[in-house]
């Protein structure tokens, strides 16, 4: 009987503590509040390098993690659509030099009509003047003499406007000649092998395309960024972005350092909001950065947006709602401050010595 009635005392017990409610007293301590970010380590400056053209790709001079200055040629680009209107536009400029200065071409043509024209008209000239001579001497009929003077007549006017001709034909294919050397020292310049440069002293971290492809000036043919300078980018939520400034601290781990903690500072803060997941970028440099970084790197980190290092704080947990705790009277309305993870500072509401309980799940 004693044995029986010591068991359920053990029992009773036992269902007591299990039922006692978690409490606490809020404590002064320290808190700190923070803005999450997920991290991607970047070089500094890092840029897409493209082409100016559309073309062939001819040759990349470069390899990924080669050192490069600035103003280098890091790809030879061969331009070839206009290829065709090149061919044409020199074809062109050889019909153009041959109708100006060749022997069979326009001109020359003239030439012979006006070598002609030249002895008909000194011809008809020597017979209509011997016959006004022999007409001043009563020689000769008048119809002949009239017959030589429009003659004479018809070869000079004839001569005139052959020489008027040659004048206006010279002009003009000499003016399609220079334009057929423009339209083809153009075509050349579009033509002609283009190189790409690099934009800043620093480092090739990836090559996109290789020798032989087809490319557009769209397409990005190199990634380039410093050598030994990183950035620090976070995507930061648009709910928090407003507490986050420039010069703010934070604390960083990276997956391929384990939990290892890094310090860093707000350097930059983009004011484009991303809408595909309404985050903005935010830019940190590191305080003393690892030996060793890589593109890509990812990790997590901590934006230090305030901090105090003496105030009334509970654990997160025990808050009620947004702004209410839970007292042997019942639930009192709290005013809360800074939050961190784990903690929330209480301004008014209740003091270090309100007992409060944890609320239930």
């Amino acid at each position: 009987m004693v044995r029986l009635l010591h068991a359920i005392f053990l029992m009773f017990l036992l269902i007591s503590c299990g039922n006692e409610q978690e409490k606490t007293y809020p404590v002064k301590t320290g808190i700190t509040e923070s803005v999450y970010s997920s991290v991607t380590i970047q070089p500094d400056s890092l840029y897409q390098a493209y082409a100016p053209v559309s073309g062939l790709l001819d040759e990349n001079l470069v390899e990924e993690g080669d050192l490069v200055a600035k103003g280098e040629v890091i790809a030879q680009i061969i331009n070839t659509s206009p290829k065709l209107a090149t061919e044409n536009a020199r074809a062109a400029l050889d019909l153009a030099k041959k109708n100006y200065r060749g022997s069979s071409g326009i001109l020359s043509s003239i030439e012979e009509e006006l070598k002609a024209a030249r002895l008909k008209y000194k011809d008809d000239s020597i017979n209509y003047y011997r016959q006004e001579k022999l007409w001043a001497q009563g020689i000769g009929s008048k119809a002949t003499f009239e017959s030589r003077k429009l003659a004479y007549e018809l070869s000079s006017n004839s001569l005139e406007l052959l020489q008027k001709k040659y004048s206006r034909t010279e002009d003009e294919l000499q003016t399609q000649l220079e334009q057929a050397e423009n339209t083809y020292r153009l075509a050349l310049v579009n033509t002609r092998d283009f190189s790409v440069t690099s934009k800043i002293n620093g480092k090739v971290y990836a090559l996109h395309k290789n020798p032989g492809e087809l490319i557009t000036s769209s397409q990005p043919l190199a990634s380039i960024g410093k050598e030994e300078d990183f950035v620090i980018e976070m995507l930061v939520d648009e709910v928090d972005i407003v507490r986050v400034k420039v010069g703010q601290p934070v604390l960083l781990t990276l997956d391929a350092y384990g939990d290892h903690v890094f310090e860093a500072e707000v350097s930059k803060i983009y004011p484009e909001k991303d809408e595909r997941n309404q985050t903005f970028l935010v830019e940190a440099l590191f305080t003393e950065a690892p030996e060793v970084l890589y593109p890509g790197l990812s990790g997590e980190a901590n934006i230090l947006t305030a901090k105090k290092d003496s105030t009334l704080v509970i654990p997160r947990a025990y808050l009620v709602g947004k702004n209410k705790v839970k007292t042997k009277d019942g639930e009192v309305q709290v005013t809360v401050g800074l939050e961190s993870l784990d903690s929330v500072e209480i301004l008014e509401g209740i003091t270090a010595e309100t007992l409060i309980y944890k609320p239930k799940e």
